[in-house]
C-alpha cells in the first residue's frame, strides 16, 4: 500500500488551520500588550512634564524669574536628571536657562506639544535622542519648555516589541512542530487500520485492529470495527457452514426424489404407483422448501423490519393459538400437555416473526420429549416484561451445547438423520434479538426450559 504523504493528511491540514487561528489570537494578544506599554509610557511622561511646569510656574508666581532660572539651573545641571530638558527665554526668546540651546523653530508658546531632536554624546558616540516636549507662555512674556528625553522609555518599546515579536515567532513554530507531531502520530495509528484492512480484504479474516491502551478515540474505534470483523467473521463462518449444511440436508431430499422419479420412470404406467410417486415427490420437495422457508425467515428477522412492523399485539393470544395447534399432535404421542396463559400480555412485535418463534419452540418440545413425558406452555406478567416459557421432559441440551445450539444447521446428533434442519432455535434466537427479547435456555431436570422475556407495550413507544 502506497504511503500517505504527511503534507496531504487532513490532520496536517488542520494543524495548519490551527496554528494560524493561533497564531493570529497570539497577534492580536500581543498587540494589546504593546499598545498598552507604550500607553502608559506616553501618559507617565505626559504627567511628568504636567508637573514639572506646575512645579516651575508656581516656584515663577511665587518669587519671579531669578528663582526661576536658578531652580531650572539646578535641575538641568550634573546634578539633575539627565532626561529632563528645560529651556527659559525671554520674550525675545533669548536663552536665560535650561540645557537646549535655542527655541525650537516652529513652536508657540501656547501650551502646544513638540518633539526635538537632539543629539548627545556617549562613550564617544553621537547619538541621536527624541525629545517630548510642551511649552508654556509665562505672566510677563517669558517663554518656557519642559520636556523628557524619550531614549530610554524608546529602547525599552523596542525590546517589547522585540519579545513580543520573539514570542509570536516561538508559538509558530512550537505550533507547527507540535502539530506535525501529531499529525505523525495520527498518521501512524491510521497507517495501522489501513494495514489491518488490506490484510483483510487479502482473506485474512483474524486480523484486526491494534490498541494502543490509551483508550482514545482511536481505541474506540479500533473496538467498534473489531466487533463489526468478529461479526462479519461469524457471518462468514455461519455462511460457510450453512452452506455444507444445505448441500446435505438437500442431498438426502433430492436424491431419494430423482430416484423415485427414475423408478417410476422406468415401470409400466400404474395409476397407483404413479400416485405414490407423486406423493413421495411432494413430501420431499416440502422438505426442501420447509429448509428454504425457515433460511428466508431467520435472514428477515436478522435484517431488521421496519419501526411500523411492530405493532401492538397480544402475546398470550399468539401463544395460545400455537398450543391449541400443538396440544393434539402431543396426545396423539402420549404427551400431556399443560397451557398456563393468561387473558392478555400485550407486547410491541412483528406478529408473524413471534408466532413462527413460538411454534418452533412448541415443535421442538413435541419432537423431543417421550411418550409418557410433559410439555408445558406458561406467561407470566410483571410490571415491565412478559415471560413466555417452554418446558419438556425430553433429553435436554448440555449446558456446553446451549450457546452453539442457537447457531444456524446445528443438530445435537452427530449422524444428522433425525427430522429437523437445525434451524428452529436459530429462528428463535433470530426473533429475540429483534425484539430486544433475552433467550434463555437452562435445565428442568429432566429436560429442557426455554423462556423469552419481552418487554411490555408502552404506550409511549408508539
Amino acid at each position: 500500500m502506497r504511503p500517505a504523504n504527511l503534507a496531504h493528511t487532513s490532520a496536517f491540514r488542520l494543524t495548519l488551520l490551527y496554528t494560524g487561528v493561533f497564531s493570529m489570537s497570539v497577534l492580536v494578544l500581543l498587540g494589546f500588550i504593546y499598545w498598552s506599554t507604550v500607553s502608559v509610557i506616553e501618559r507617565q511622561t505626559a504627567e511628568t512634564i504636567e508637573a514639572e511646569i506646575r512645579g516651575l510656574a508656581e516656584q515663577y508666581r511665587q518669587q519671579g524669574v531669578s528663582r526661576l532660572v536658578q531652580v531650572i539651573g539646578e535641575r538641568s545641571g550634573d546634578k539633575g536628571d539627565r532626561n529632563n530638558v528645560y529651556l527659559l527665554t525671554d520674550s525675545s526668546l533669548k536663552r536665560l536657562a535650561g540645557n537646549v540651546r535655542n527655541w525650537p523653530a516652529g513652536a508657540t508658546a501656547s501650551g502646544q506639544w513638540v518633539s526635538l531632536g537632539l543629539q548627545r554624546r556617549e562613550n564617544d558616540r553621537i547619538i541621536p535622542h527624541e525629545i517630548q516636549a510642551r511649552t508654556f507662555t509665562l505672566p510677563g512674556g517669558h517663554r518656557l519648555l519642559v520636556g523628557r528625553d524619550m531614549y530610554e522609555k524608546t529602547q525599552f518599546r523596542n525590546t517589547v516589541v522585540e519579545t513580543l515579536a520573539w514570542s509570536l515567532a516561538a508559538t509558530v513554530v512550537l505550533g507547527l512542530i507540535g502539530g506535525l507531531f501529531v499529525s505523525r502520530r495520527m498518521l501512524r495509528r491510521v497507517d495501522q487500520v489501513s494495514y489491518t484492512a488490506q490484510g483483510i480484504m487479502q482473506g485474512d479474516l483474524s486480523r484486526r485492529m491494534q490498541k494502543s491502551g490509551s483508550d482514545d478515540e482511536f481505541d474506540r474505534l479500533a473496538e467498534s470495527l473489531n466487533a463489526m470483523l468478529d461479526q462479519i467473521e461469524r457471518l462468514m463462518t455461519g455462511m460457510r457452514w450453512a452452506t455444507e449444511s444445505i448441500a446435505h440436508d438437500l442431498r438426502s431430499p433430492l436424491t431419494r426424489l430423482r430416484t423415485r422419479i427414475e423408478l417410476a420412470l422406468r415401470d409400466a404406467p400404474s395409476e397407483n404407483q404413479d400416485r405414490a410417486a407423486l406423493a413421495d415427490a411432494l413430501g420431499q420437495t416440502d422438505s426442501a422448501l420447509a429448509l428454504f422457508d425457515s433460511l428466508l425467515k431467520i435472514a428477515t428477522a436478522e435484517a431488521g423490519v421496519a419501526p411500523t412492523e411492530l405493532v401492538r399485539l397480544d402475546l398470550a393470544g399468539l401463544a395460545r393459538d400455537a398450543a391449541e395447534l400443538y396440544e393434539p399432535v402431543a396426545e396423539d404421542k402420549g404427551i400431556a400437555f399443560d397451557i398456563r396463559i393468561p387473558c392478555e400480555a400485550e407486547v410491541r412485535g412483528q406478529s408473524q416473526l413471534l408466532a413462527q418463534a413460538v411454534a418452533n419452540l412448541l415443535d421442538n418440545a413435541v419432537k423431543n420429549t417421550p411418550s409418557g413425558g410433559r410439555i408445558s406452555v406458561s406467561i407470566e406478567r410483571g410490571d415491565q416484561c412478559v415471560v413466555l416459557t417452554v418446558t419438556d421432559t425430553g433429553p435436554g441440551i448440555p449446558a456446553a451445547d446451549r450457546e452453539r445450539v442457537l447457531e444456524r444447521f446445528v443438530r445435537l446428533e452427530p449422524s444428522r438423520r433425525g427430522p429437523g434442519t437445525g434451524l428452529g432455535l436459530s429462528l428463535v434466537a433470530a426473533v429475540a434479538k429483534l425484539h430486544g427479547a433475552t433467550l434463555r435456555l437452562e435445565d428442568n431436570e429432566p429436560g429442557l426450559k426455554v423462556s423469552l422475556r419481552l418487554a411490555t407495550f408502552q404506550e409511549r413507544d408508539f
